[in-house]
């Protein structure tokens, strides 16, 4: 039986959008705590010939974002402002009497120094360093919609194709080849059929489903949460469909019935399965990713809450899940490291069990898909954990690690199903993206989508509106960002969510009307803020011949 771990990397633009908190350090803290750390864990294992077959997703907007130049520079000024407060903390650590927490600064200083080394070793370019583990042949880098989308919830098929085929087109740019796998925004799938999503949305009689989409990009498969297979129940209720003959009449999931989640699915629709799906196992995954019920929450691992200020250094462990955060206890990098390899090797024999428990299965896998930030920023100790279970796994085990492609060519998926709509966010729905606090977004982004669509035929034919339109299309693009919708509904700085999607939607509403009229004093007029605009979104150097496949319906000419 085969075991693939996916990883999810995204974060929305922000470089050029302030610095903290939520700035370019948002970015640069997910470089230093998770993507450097985990290339150092790759390499690695590498280097010791540990086969580590991870499928990573990198977003196109994340991605374009580490391949900058500002970005490396960010990093750069955000490791010095660590490394001083390294250089500052005992001092200050011996005049409030807390210096037993002296070793502590030494492990960070040790630490960021190892990293910024790596980073520089690179060149200062992570994406090729990623892409030169792929061309080794020691992992699979996957793709996902261009600045991710809820591709669900979008207004027009315009933008469904525009999103993937810009995705298909930057991943190519930037990793050398076309994405096979596609991570789906949110895990949010919807299939074919009408589409009347909420009052005053712009409704449809049918609509191509997701996975359509997703064929058509030249994606061979992507992950669904398991309530969507009738594998599993998400955190809260939610109706699953099935096929076959464990459907009732009206193609619900009979009572007590269930798919297994341990094999990859052909999607079903329009009479064929063009795409499969890959589902997420609850056992494997909620053992890692659950803080309360999984590995993270352990008394010896670093605390996330806690940190020193100034610098933001972390000295404490979890100590327990109940403890305040004034009494938590040192963190001892050791005891840690122990807890980790004890770890790996109880996750290792967990997926041993499983694969036991599916002996009849043979060509069976167990998919574990989780965000990559979960391991380093989140859990601290995530990105060893990781080398820890894969050097567990390179033992003598029943499971063997794959990359998503792999495991397809080897066992190309002979049940085919249909889903419904849902994703992977509270209650299994759209809700966490369309509900009663974000609604108001959509009602503001879907008339904006429509004007967009109506004026693009008519503004790439003319290439004086060209430069307008590029840039028109970046602003539609980044108001699309499920973000915004995600951080306004969990209730966490909501005001700079709101001031971005307002933002970009306010800069896509200035430049409409230049792309409706086109005449030379509209253009001029334009330039402008397009000027402006290209410095600050910098991103998608080359977004029209995207742009013209989304508009004609082709294929990405990424996979022409």
């Amino acid at each position: 039986m085969d075991f693939v771990l996916a990883l999810h990397s995204h974060l929305p633009y922000v470089l050029h959008h302030g610095r903290w908190p939520h700035g370019s350090d948002w970015l640069t803290e997910a470089a230093v705590d998770t993507y450097l750390p985990l290339l150092e864990t790759l390499r690695g294992l590498a280097d010791d010939h540990v086969a580590a077959p991870v499928t990573i997703g990198f977003t196109p907007v994340l991605a374009n974002q580490l391949a900058s130049a500002a970005f490396a520079d960010e990093l750069e000024a955000f490791l010095a402002q660590r490394l001083a407060a390294c250089d500052d903390a005992p001092a200050s650590l011996a005049g409030t009497g807390d210096a037993h927490l002296l070793p502590l600064v030494g492990y960070w200083r040790d630490r960021l120094t190892r990293l910024r080394d790596l980073f520089r070793a690179t060149g200062g370019d992570l994406i090729g360093a990623f892409r030169a583990l792929e061309d080794a042949g020691r992992l699979e880098i996957i793709g996902s919609a261009a600045t991710h989308g809820f591709l669900p919830l979008l207004a027009r098929d315009e933008s469904i194709r525009f999103q993937l085929a810009l995705g298909v087109t930057e991943h190519r740019r930037l990793f050398g080849r076309a994405p096979r796998g596609c991570w789906l925004p949110e895990c949010a799938y919807r299939p074919r059929g009408p589409w009347d999503p909420w009052p005053g949305a712009p409704r449809s009689p049918l609509r191509r489903g997701i996975d359509e989409h997703l064929a058509d990009a030249g994606f061979r498969y992507f992950f669904v949460d398991a309530h969507l297979a009738a594998a599993g129940t998400p955190l809260g209720l939610y109706g699953s469909l099935v096929t076959g003959p464990d459907a009732g009449a009206d193609g619900t999931a009979l009572a007590g019935t269930r798919r297994s989640p341990y094999r990859a699915y052909g999607v079903l629709s329009a009479g064929r399965a063009r795409i499969a799906a890959y589902v997420r196992d609850p056992r494997a995954s909620s053992q890692v990713w659950s803080r309360h019920e999984g590995y993270p929450g352990d008394p010896w691992y670093l605390e996330f809450h806690k940190m020193r200020w100034p610098g933001g250094l972390k000295l404490w462990r979890v100590t327990g899940g109940n403890v305040d955060l004034g009494a938590k206890d040192r963190y001892q990098p050791a005891e840690a490291g122990a807890r980790v390899r004890s770890h790996a090797d109880h996750f290792a024999g967990l997926l041993d069990t499983i694969t036991a428990g599916e002996s009849r299965n043979a060509d069976g896998v167990i998919v574990a898909p989780f965000d990559t930030e979960l391991f380093g920023h989140w859990w601290f100790e995530g990105p060893d954990f990781l080398g820890a279970a894969y050097r567990a796994l390179a033992g003598d085990r029943r499971v063997r690690p794959a990359t998503g492609s792999a495991h397809l060519e080897a066992h190309p998926p002979t049940t085919g199903i249909r889903m419904p709509a849902g994703s992977w966010g509270a209650n299994g729905d759209f809700s966490m993206w369309l509900g009663d606090r974000t609604a108001w977004t959509w009602l503001r982004l879907w008339p904006l989508e429509e004007a967009f669509w109506d004026a693009a035929p008519a503004a790439l034919a003319d290439p004086a509106a060209h430069r307008v339109l590029a840039q028109a299309a970046r602003s539609l693009l980044l108001a699309q960002s499920s973000d915004w919708q995600f951080i306004i509904s969990t209730g966490a700085v909501v005001d700079y969510a709101e001031r971005r999607f307002n933002g970009h939607c306010d800069d896509l509403a200035s430049l409409l009307p230049a792309l409706a009229d086109r005449s030379p004093a509209r253009l001029a007029e334009a330039e402008a803020l397009v000027g402006r605009l290209a410095r600050r979104d910098d991103l998608f150097p080359d977004v029209l011949p995207s742009l013209r496949a989304a508009v004609s319906g082709l294929r990405p000419l990424a996979h022409a």
